[in-house]
């Protein structure tokens, strides 16, 4: 009978690096998802399409409806058009006032949006 005086590793050293380069790209595609919140204007024709709606308020309280700016006002009249089931994201800035949260969550709810989350960072 033959004995085993050290191990192979090196089969099992290959299949750990591979692991961890699809862990790493899949992470950077992750992270890369993020819109921030200084966003180009985007067509409001695709506020139609989208399955998930991104509201984002930047520190001075400019409010953002996916990648376009947009008045209080407008907003509201931009989500009486949508179904009442749509996912919506709210994203604020840290330093921003809170009071520009409420505000937001208050007309979600008086419009009878339950489907809201609130994104924060880690």
């Amino acid at each position: 009978m033959k004995k085993f005086d050290s191990i192979n590793v090196v089969p099992f050293i290959d299949i750990m690096l591979v692991l961890l380069a699809i862990v790493l790209t899949t992470s950077t595609f992750v992270a890369k998802g993020i819109i921030p919140l200084h966003l180009p204007k985007a067509s409001a024709k695709q506020i139609k399409h989208l399955k998930f709606l991104n509201i984002s308020i930047k520190k001075n309280g400019d409010i953002f409806l996916n990648k376009e700016k947009i008045a209080k006002d407008k907003l509201f009249e931009k989500l009486s058009l949508l179904p009442k089931k749509t996912a919506i994201a709210i994203r604020e800035d840290k330093n921003s006032k809170f009071q520009f949260f409420v505000t937001i969550l208050e007309m979600l709810k008086s419009m009878n949006f339950n489907n809201i989350s609130i994104i924060t960072k880690e």
